[in-house]
């Protein structure tokens, strides 16, 4: 079976769109989550949340400010990525077979910012003043296809939409292309840029938020008594994925080993999480199966953890189910309660601070647990990262619909 190795990261995020800074705010405990500035939040329910206020693309790319404004602000964020991504990763795809070089970026909504102006020109203005670039800037897959258009590959292109597992997912998908021989190179990972308007509301109206308005940076509180929902966020993770030989034999950094990969299905509600978590164990289950691990060899799981009533006792009775008295033993956190929930992006940002976990040997803490929820017992390394021999982590994502998705890392020596 091929190996596949992560070569190149990059995040725009709340906490950063540097990967250096990124980590140093993660492992300080920072909170990225800040009141609204992009748009008037008066009459909102809620008004705070992750937004990354000193984003300008035209800062990162090479590109003219006409091509840049003929993508939404989730394809932005996931360009912007993708080149810092190959960038840190050192490959030069001229000397590849680009037919072996493809790219694979999840999104749970796609262009929303896009869909909401248009929306608005149509009835403002009328059908004739709806921009022609409407359809191609609001796609789920328009991330995907502006990266390969950008790199010129023409291997393996496609997206996903899996909801907040949309990231984890298309990890996954890539690292099962390069494993079974269809792909040498993959681009890979998730964005999103849901914190618009229409977003806000429509997550605030399912209750599913925190409207903790007087203290944002409080908001997001995984396994604590006193969490009252997420907490919305946006930005984009991008990974570099190679066959192992093909990263050695150019000389590459390798910053990781993805060995494990499960998906399932909860199959219960298309909003609530089993209540056992019962789906989302069979996914941990089978990512360490497909690992070829036994659970006690798992040391940290980077977890879903929203901070949602339901979810976070699903997610810790997976976990005790899962890995019986190792449950214990594990070390366990949440990087939304400093990120917020970046939705379909929160897998490709998560399994980045997985990998800079390995790499460092820190595990990242879970902030604002201050007053642990009874049902949720387990080590949340809870206000403060950790010195900890890491040697493979085990990564969460979990979304509306009942999709689960999780991913097996290793730390390469």
């Amino acid at each position: 079976m091929r190996r596949v190795v992560v070569t190149g990261v990059a995040v725009v995020s709340p906490l950063g769109c540097e990967t250096s800074e990124f980590w140093d705010r993660l492992c300080t405990g920072k909170s990225g989550i800040v009141p609204l500035t992009r748009f008037d939040v008066d009459e909102f329910k809620v008004r705070f949340g992750g937004e990354i206020t000193d984003f300008d693309a035209a800062n990162h790319l090479d590109l003219p400010a006409k091509e840049i404004r003929r993508l939404d602000r989730f394809c932005q964020f996931a360009l912007v990525a993708a080149v810092k991504a190959v960038r840190q990763s050192g490959i030069d795809f001229s000397l590849g077979d680009p037919y072996r070089q493809g790219v694979l970026v999840g999104s749970g909504i796609g262009g929303l910012q896009e869909i909401e102006q248009q929306h608005s020109t149509l009835y403002d203005r009328g059908p004739g003043r709806v921009s022609p670039l409407m359809i191609p800037k609001l796609m789920v897959n328009a991330a995907s296809g502006n990266i390969s258009v950008h790199f010129r590959l023409r291997g393996p292109n496609s997206a996903v939409a899996t909801a907040c597992a949309s990231a984890t997912n298309a990890i996954g998908d890539a690292f099962r292309l390069i494993q079974s021989g269809t792909a040498d190179v993959m681009i890979t990972g998730g964005s999103e840029a849901a914190v618009t308007p229409m977003g806000l509301s429509g997550f605030a109206r399912m209750n599913a938020l925190s409207t903790r308005n007087d203290d944002p940076e409080a908001a997001s509180r995984p396994w604590d008594k006193d969490r009252d929902g997420f907490v919305l966020s946006e930005g984009a993770g991008l990974l570099v994925l190679e066959e192992l030989s093909h990263a050695e034999s150019r000389g590459a950094e390798l910053l990781a080993e993805i060995i494990g990969y499960g998906m399932s299905a909860d199959g219960t509600h298309m909003t609530a999480p089993d209540s056992e978590g019962a789906g989302a164990a069979r996914a941990m289950s089978t990512a360490i199966q497909d690992a070829g691990l036994e659970p006690p060899e798992i040391q940290y799981i980077n977890a879903h953890g929203t901070s949602t009533p339901l979810g976070d006792v699903a997610e810790t009775r997976a976990i005790k189910s899962v890995f019986g008295d190792h449950a214990r033993q594990l070390c366990v956190s949440s990087s939304k309660s400093q990120l917020g929930h970046l939705l379909g992006a929160s897998g490709g940002v998560e399994t980045i601070a997985c990998i800079l976990a390995l790499q460092n040997q820190i595990v990242p803490p879970t902030i604002n647990l201050d007053n642990p929820d009874q049902e949720c017992d387990l080590d949340y390394v809870p206000q403060e990262a950790r010195q900890l021999p890491v040697q493979h982590i085990l990564k969460n994502s979990f979304g509306f619909g009942g999709h689960n998705a999780c991913l097996v890392l290793k730390k390469l020596t």
